[in-house]
Parts: C-alpha cells; sequence; structure tokens
C-alpha cells in the first residue's frame, strides 16, 4: 500500500487535474441527487461515496450514498475535521490528503465541491484511481492466479533451502562424531551448503515479499535488479569458498593441478567483475 501512495504523491497534480476537468465537465453535481449520484458513479470507477455537507453548520444533511445502497446512518455528523485537513484548488473545489476511510475500509482521497449553501464530498479509492490513469498495471484474477503460484514456489523455496541446510548439518556431525573425518571436505563441504541455502532462501524470501505479500505494481521497480543482484552475490560466496578448498586441497595433495584452481578462481572473478557492471549500469538507469 506504501507503494500507492508514493505513486500517488509523484503524481498528484496530474491525478487532481484529471478529477477536477472531469468533474466540470458533468455540470453541476448537485442535480445528480435525485438519481443517487449514479450518473456519477458511472463516470468514475474510482469513486467510492458521496454525500452532501452544509456549508455552515459543517453536518452532513444527506445519507451515504455508496455505488449500489445508501447509509442513511451517517447523516447529522459533523465532517469539519476532514474540511480542517484540505488544500484548496481554487475557491469553490479542494482536495484531501490520502487517508483510510472510516465508511469504505480503503485508502481514499476526497474532493469536495461547493455548490449553493452545500458542500459535495466524493471519496475517490486510490488503487483503483491509480489503476484507471495506468499509472499501475492490476489485473486481479491475473493476480491472485500469479500470487497462488508466487506462494507456492516460494514456500517450497524455503523448504528445500531447510532440507539443504538440514542436511549439510546432519552429514558434518555424522562425519566428525562418527567417521571422526575432520579433513578440509568435511569442514568447508557444508559451508557452502549453508552458503547455498541461504542464496536459495533468500530468493525465497524475495518473491514472497514482492510477489505475494507486498505485491508491487510499479512499471519502474528497482526490486527485480535487486533481487539478481542479492542472489549473485550469495552464488558468488559460495564460489569463492568452493575455490578456496579448492586451493587447499591441491596444496596439500598435488601442486600439478593448481592450474584448475586458477581457472576457477579466474571465472568467479569474471563473475564479479561482469556484476559490477551490471551493479554501475543499472544505478545509472535509475538517477
Amino acid at each position: 500500500m506504501e507503494e500507492f501512495l508514493t505513486i500517488y504523491e509523484v503524481n498528484k497534480e496530474k491525478i487532481e487535474d484529471f478529477i477536477i476537468n472531469s468533474i466540470h465537465n458533468l455540470g453541476s453535481l448537485k442535480d445528480n441527487e435525485e438519481n443517487n449520484f449514479s450518473n456519477i458513479f458511472s463516470v468514475f470507477p474510482s469513486l467510492e461515496l458521496v454525500y452532501t455537507v452544509n456549508k455552515d453548520t459543517k453536518i452532513q444533511n444527506s445519507p451515504n450514498y455508496y455505488r449500489n445502497k445508501l447509509d442513511a446512518s451517517a447523516s447529522n455528523q459533523s465532517r469539519s475535521y476532514i474540511i480542517d485537513k484540505l488544500h484548496f484548488k481554487d475557491k469553490s473545489t479542494a482536495f484531501s490528503s490520502p487517508y483510510i476511510s472510516s465508511a469504505t475500509r480503503s485508502n481514499c482521497i476526497t474532493l469536495t465541491i461547493k455548490e449553493g449553501d452545500i458542500i459535495i464530498f466524493l471519496d475517490f479509492k486510490i488503487e483503483t484511481l491509480l489503476e484507471r490513469l495506468e499509472l499501475i498495471e492490476l489485473n486481479k484474477p491475473f493476480h491472485t492466479l500469479t500470487k497462488i503460484f508466487y506462494a507456492i514456489a516460494g514456500f517450497s523455496m524455503v523448504l528445500l533451502a531447510l532440507f539443504i541446510i538440514l542436511y549439510s548439518l546432519g552429514g558434518f556431525f555424522i562425519s566428525l562424531i562418527i567417521h571422526y573425518d575432520f579433513t578440509l571436505d568435511a569442514i568447508f563441504k557444508p559451508i557452502i551448503a549453508l552458503t547455498l541455502g541461504i542464496a536459495i532462501f533468500d530468493l525465497a524470501k524475495t518473491i514472497l515479499e514482492q510477489e505475494v505479500f507486498f505485491k508491487s505494481y510499479s512499471r519502474n521497480s528497482k526490486v527485480d535488479t535487486r533481487m539478481v543482484i542479492k542472489f549473485l552475490i550469495t552464488i558468488i560466496i559460495a564460489l569463492s569458498i568452493e575455490g578456496l578448498m579448492v586451493v587447499f586441497k591441491i596444496a596439500i595433495e598435488n601442486y600439478t593441478e593448481m592450474l584448475n584452481a586458477l581457472y576457477l578462481i579466474t571465472g568467479i572473478s569474471f563473475i564479479i567483475i561482469a556484476l559490477s557492471i551490471f551493479i554501475y549500469l543499472t544505478s545509472k538507469k535509475y538517477k
């Protein structure tokens, strides 16, 4: 939800101008109260709630008009707390800052328009408004399907990472306690497995955070780039440990094979250089 508010703040002027221009094209809004403002609801899919307030007393003098119902219990309540938080575009129109509506329980902004002796309040749902203006891409059925898929894949990766960690620790203790194996392989292989387990878990965590629990809708999101960088760094660490183990093993057993260790370390160095170039280019892109 924080992302919605960020996108809204960046495009605030454009959004407010769009709403005002569209409202002015409808003519007098007060005349639409006879049909429960249905014409206005049809024009604005993001519109959730309409009601009117007395200009002098700041008391609501109409029911809450929703898209498919009305609620008379909201009448005769003071709305001065909202009016005090408005920023005026001109003498007759003003907008509120984003807030959570007590009536709809969604993040919204309120537009107020003075007509005669009343003030008309219109609550717009931010999520739908951003989608309408193509500032976010949101398709709820497809989003639900992808969310389920990512949840299954993410939690499966978490279980796989946990299995790798437990397997490596189990093998390590078996080697030390049962087989009394104190070789480099017995020490370094569990470290490599643990590092790979961390890499898999970190990737799963990023997928679950960004695609399941806190879905990113922004087209310009840096999430994918950060995910690739974090995953590659973990893999580089695992390969570096493997290279260190190979160097020690060859140094102890057979110096003639040291060239193979050099090839491995050189390959890791090329990956580090490629990752550095990737980070540099992406950082320039987002400046």
